[in-house]
């Protein structure tokens, strides 16, 4: 997935829309990257948010794709991959996302089933 999947040109279609690090303190936000390797895996899998999150607690080759640390990080909660996708949703980045991956693997001589 590493070479199919334009990570970089899906990071900047998010990140003008993505949450920022308060100045106020609190929990600063997860990496987007590794936000984006999540709901990608939640789509790819199927699986519900609950779901999501204990895939990312007990599949290592999971967090390991998401870039999570069990060790030194903290996992993303159901609620907090549900609030993600809801991001996407409201700025209708599903379908820019969709077809950013489209041309890329066009470019590339490949399609996606």
């Amino acid at each position: 997935m590493e070479q199919v999947v334009p990570w970089q040109a899906l990071i900047d279609l998010i990140e003008p829309h993505y949450p920022k690090a308060s100045k106020k303190g609190g929990r600063p936000p997860y990496p987007l990257a590794t936000m984006l390797r999540v709901h990608l895996l939640q789509q790819w899998y199927s699986l519900s948010d609950p779901a999501m999150e204990e895939a990312l607690i007990e599949v290592p080759t999971m967090r390991r794709f998401a870039g999570i640390d069990l060790i030194s990080e903290r996992i993303p909660d159901e609620s907090t991959i549900l609030a993600f996708r809801h991001l996407l949703e409201k700025h209708e980045l599903g379908v820019q996302i969709f077809e950013t991956v489209t041309v890329h693997l066009s470019a590339r001589g490949m399609t996606m089933r």
